[in-house]
């Protein structure tokens, strides 16, 4: 996805320098992109994020905020996950950094959502957590109607945890599971907007809200023309049945038509596309538009009462196959 590239892109050069929205990032970057696992009977932890340039800085900032050197790897990729992807661990200091950054709590036991700690921190430190959830499992789809900025969750506790951080700052999200995977999801516009914005990611949200605007100009130009089309298509389809009835109407009339029947008939008939009020203009001496449509429904009335008595058909018989009349 072009537009979840650049906005993480642009996520990775934002650098916050207060402690606690440092802390915030990292911890749900880890949280989101791998978290805890075994190994040797060791607690490790474990990102597993899809940038090198991401790898390298969460490597970096473990280093200088909690003094641990993790492992770097580059892991091919496998079955339904191509280009591969870049292991960040830590081993030797596994269940310590799991502590110090909350993941796992004084009985060491995993915590699913996130430390309490965070999710009640200040909105920077808020801000910083959605940044780091998504540099490790969002993504972000082109405007339109099925627009959606999504990050996968590791546990449903996760993905409610993140939803009450991004209320606390104003970005309406959901948690919701979509085949069996747990997401936090903002569907409108002007709200993926404001989470870009609010994470961090400004340019490409004004840039994400252009294409949104310009595709809703465009959507709202088809929806005109397309109602336009309609209208004059059902004009013509009106005149087409009108014709039709009057000479049918003028048929079965013959010389009992009264003369000023004949008049608005005929005026219809050499008229074909005309208004009623162009209609008017076009008699001799000129019509309101109202007299023009009432001589004409008289005629057309009298015609099918004169065909309902002799037993043959009447206008509406005329009225082409597929033309409403």
């Amino acid at each position: 996805m072009p537009l979840t590239a650049d906005v993480k892109a642009e996520l990775i050069t934002v650098r916050d320098p207060r402690p606690t929205a440092r802390v915030a990032e990292l911890t749900a970057i880890l949280r989101f992109s791998g978290g805890l696992h075994s190994i040797a009977n060791r607690v490790a932890v474990e990102a597993e994020l899809d940038s090198d340039v991401l790898a390298r800085r969460v490597a970096r900032d473990l280093v200088e905020l909690y003094g641990v050197r993790p492992e770097l790897h580059h892991v091919q990729g496998s079955g339904g996950r191509t280009g591969g992807y870049y292991a960040v661990r830590v081993i030797e200091a596994g269940e310590t950094l799991a502590r110090q950054t909350g993941l796992l709590d004084q009985r060491r036991r995993p915590v699913r959502g996130l430390p309490n700690k965070l999710t009640t921190g200040s909105r920077p430190d808020l801000s910083a957590i959605w940044r780091g959830a998504f540099l490790a499992s969002g993504s972000l789809s082109d405007p339109g109607r099925s627009a959606a900025l999504e990050i996968s969750c590791p546990s449903s506790e996760a993905a409610m945890a993140l939803v009450g951080a991004g209320h606390r700052i104003g970005i309406p999200a959901k948690a919701r599971e979509v085949r069996g995977v747990p997401r936090v999801v903002v569907r409108d516009g002007e709200a993926i907007r404001g989470a870009l914005y609010e994470m961090g990611a400004r340019r490409t949200a004004g840039e994400w809200d252009q294409m949104r605007q310009r595709r809703e100009v465009r959507a709202g130009v088809n929806r005109l023309v397309n109602f336009d089309d309609a209208n004059l298509r059902r004009s013509a389809q009106a005149a087409v049945a009108a014709c039709a009835r009057v000479e049918r109407a003028l048929e079965i009339l013959g010389d009992e038509v009264p003369e000023h029947l004949q008049q608005a008939g005929e005026l219809r008939l050499a008229h074909r596309d005309a208004s009623l009020d162009e209609l008017g203009h076009h008699a001799d001496p000129p019509l309101t538009k109202d007299a023009v449509a009432g001589r004409i429904r008289r005629l057309l009335a009298m015609a099918d009462k004169k065909a309902e008595v002799e037993g043959i058909p009447g206008t509406e018989a005329a009225v082409p196959v597929g033309i409403e009349g």
